[in-house]
C-alpha cells in the first residue's frame, strides 16, 4: 500500500499514531499487501498481453492519450512491485527491521531499505496521479483539437519533474537534519503528507470537472459532425461519458481509505492520550481503513486496465503479429476511388468542399476514437458512421 506513515516509521522516535498501525499484525498486514499486490500484477499482465482470436485494438493514429492510458497501466504495476518487495523483507528478516526503531543504531542498512522502499512506492503511485491528470487534461485538448502527440513531452516533463520534486522536498522536510530528529514536531510531518497527497486530492477534485467540460465538448463535435444526433452519436457519448466514470470510481474506490485513515491518525496525533477508552472507536476505525488500504491500493492496477480496456480474456497469444490500422486502409481505398477526374470542372468546388468536410468529419472522428480506445463497439460505431466509411 501506499501511505505517508511509510516512511515517518522510519524515524526511530516516529509519532504514536503511527506507532499504532505499523505494529499492528504486521505479518498479517504484510501477507495482506503482498497477496493483493501480486494478484493485481498478474492480472495486469494478463489484461496488457495480446489474446487468440482477438484482433488488435483498433486505433485511428498513434496518440498521446493512449500513450497514457499505457504508462498509468505499467506505473501501478511497478509500486505493485515495490510494495511486494518491501512487504517481502518485512516478513523474512525480522531481526533486521526491528533495527529500525534503535534511535542510536550503527547499522545504516536498514535505514536506507525502509526510506528507500518508501520512496520507491510513492514516487511511483505518485506519478500514475499526475499521468491520470494528464489523461483528463489531455481527453479535453483532444476534443478541443488542441493536444497532439508532440505535448506527450511536456507530459512527460511535468509528470516525472513534479513527482520527484515533490517526492525528493516531501522527504528533505521530514528527515531533516537527520533521521534520529525527525517527528520531533508537526513541522517535520505535515509538509510531507501535503507533498504526498497534493496530486491524490488534484485528481480527485479537478479530473471530474474536465472530465465533465470533455463529455459536453464530445456532445457537440457529435451534433455537428452530420448536424444531425443519431442514436449512434447518443450511445457513443453515453460509453465515453461511461468510461470516464469508471476511471473516477476506481480512483475513489482504491484511496478514499487513505484519506479517512489519514484524518483518523491525525486527529489521535493531537489527542494527548490515544490509548484512552473514549478513543476506542477511532483507533478501530483506523486499524480497519489501515488493512483495507492495504487491499485496496495495489487493486489500482488491474482495476484500471478493466475500466480502460475492459476484460480482455485468458488465452494469450505471444506470436507477434503486424498490426494494421485500419484507418490506412479506408484512406487508400477512398483514394484508389476519388482517382478519375471529374468529367465538369464547375464540380471542382463540390468535390473541394466535400474534401474540407471529409477531413474535418475524420478529425472529429480521431479525437472520438482516441477517448474511447479499447472499446471494439464504439470504433466500430465511429467507422459506420464515417462519411469516409459511407463513400460520401
Amino acid at each position: 500500500m501506499a501511505s505517508p506513515r511509510l516512511e515517518t516509521y522510519c524515524c526511530p522516535n516516529r509519532d504514536a499514531a503511527t506507532q499504532l498501525v505499523m505494529n499492528f499484525q504486521p505479518e498479517v498486514f504484510c501477507g495482506v499487501c503482498i497477496g493483493s499486490a501480486s494478484v493485481s500484477l498478474l492480472l495486469t499482465i494478463l489484461q496488457l498481453l495480446p489474446k487468440k482470436g482477438q484482433s488488435p485494438r483498433k486505433m485511428p493514429k498513434a496518440s498521446s492519450s493512449s500513450t497514457i492510458l499505457l504508462l498509468i497501466s505499467i506505473c501501478d504495476p511497478l509500486g505493485g512491485l515495490g510494495i511486494i518487495f518491501r512487504s517481502s523483507v518485512w516478513l523474512g528478516f525480522p531481526d533486521f527491521i526491528a533495527n529500525i526503531s534503535v534511535v542510536n543504531g550503527t547499522d545504516v542498512w536498514p535505514s536506507v531499505f525502509c526510506v528507500g522502499s518508501a520512496m520507491w512506492i510513492q514516487l511511483l503511485y505518485s506519478a500514475g496521479f499526475w499521468w491520470l491528470f494528464c489523461y483528463a487534461v489531455d481527453s479535453y485538448l483532444v476534443v478541443r483539437r488542441s493536444a497532439g502527440l508532440s505535448t506527450i513531452v511536456l507530459y512527460h516533463m511535468m509528470t516525472w519533474g513534479l513527482a520527484v520534486m515533490l517526492c525528493v522536498e516531501g522527504i528533505a522536510l521530514l528527515y531533516y537534519p537527520s533521521l534520529s530528529s525527525c517527528e520531533n514536531g508537526l513541522e517535520h510531518a505535515v509538509p510531507h503528507y501535503v507533498t504526498t497527497y497534493a496530486p491524490l486530492l488534484l485528481v480527485l477534485v479537478v479530473n471530474p470537472i474536465l472530465f465533465r467540460r470533455t463529455v459536453s465538448a464530445v456532445a457537440s463535435l457529435l451534433k455537428g459532425r452530420q448536424g444531425i444526433y443519431t442514436e449512434n452519436e447518443r450511445r457513443l457519448g453515453t460509453e465515453i461519458q461511461i468510461r470516464f466514470f469508471k476511471i473516477m470510481l476506481v480512483f475513489i474506490i482504491c484511496w478514499l481509505s487513505n484519506i479517512i485513515n489519514e484524518s483518523l491518525l491525525f486527529y489521535l496525533e493531537l489527542q494527548p492520550d490515544i490509548n484512552e477508552m473514549p478513543l476506542k472507536n477511532i483507533r478501530s476505525a483506523a486499524l480497519i481503513t489501515w488493512i483495507v488500504m492495504g487491499v485496496l491500493n495495489p487493486m489500482q492496477g488491474f482495476l484500471f486496465t478493466l475500466a480502460f480496456y475492459g476484460w480482455t480474456g485468458w488465452r494469450v497469444d505471444l506470436k507477434w503479429r503486424k498490426r494494421e490500422i485500419p484507418w490506412e486502409s479506408m484512406s487508400s481505398s477512398t483514394a484508389g476511388e476519388n482517382t478519375y477526374p471529374s468529367p465538369v470542372n464547375y464540380q471542382n468546388n463540390i468535390h473541394e468542399s466535400k474534401k474540407i468536410s471529409t477531413t474535418d468529419s475524420q478529425q472529429t472522428d480521431d479525437a472520438i476514437s482516441m477517448l474511447s480506445e479499447g472499446n471494439t463497439s464504439s470504433d466500430e460505431r465511429i467507422t459506420r458512421s464515417s462519411p469516409i466509411y459511407q463513400g460520401w
